[in-house]
């Protein structure tokens, strides 16, 4: 499964000249059109989530709740509306550009909701759980993180 392959793996963005960096720690999977909480439920296709419905790799970026960006990486062939929320990463460089862009709030919130292979391939232990912050399908077990990871969302 992606979101089980995705945690350690190293989150870039260079935005004019500036790069930040973190490893991902936590991801949610929305399975396709029979997961209530996916937002390509019922494979209703809208302008807000066409880019749900494009070809693996995609990135699914949207706003909610008047406050929060999400980045997800769509999985699955095209039409077919399935991707990965990046909920959360462990910070590795560009902390200054971090603090400004995300404001005055404490170093483990910076990173809380395109990727490369962590060179170490370490093995860390994983933990799933039930998504969270969403009311529909909330109980599915399709939320991963890196066990001990002081940088998973609450």
């Amino acid at each position: 499964m992606v979101a089980r392959r995705l945690l350690g793996q190293i989150l870039i963005s260079d935005v004019n000249g500036r790069r930040v960096a973190g490893r991902i720690v936590e991801t949610e999977a929305y399975v396709g059109p029979d997961d209530p909480a996916c937002h390509g439920y019922r494979a209703r296709r809208t302008r807000r989530n066409a880019s749900l419905f494009g070809p693996p790799g995609t990135a699914y970026v949207y706003f909610t709740y008047g406050m929060h960006w999400c980045l997800n990486a769509v999985t699955e062939a095209v039409g077919f509306p399935a991707a990965v929320l990046l909920r959360a990463l462990e910070p590795l460089t560009g902390f200054a550009t971090m603090r400004r862009r995300r404001g005055d709030v404490p170093d483990r919130a910076l990173c809380s909701g395109p990727a490369v292979r962590d060179p170490s391939r370490q093995r860390r232990a994983i933990i799933v759980t039930p998504r969270v912050g969403i009311s529909r399908a909330a109980d599915w077990p399709l939320r991963f993180l890196i066990a001990g990871s002081p940088w998973v969302s609450r």
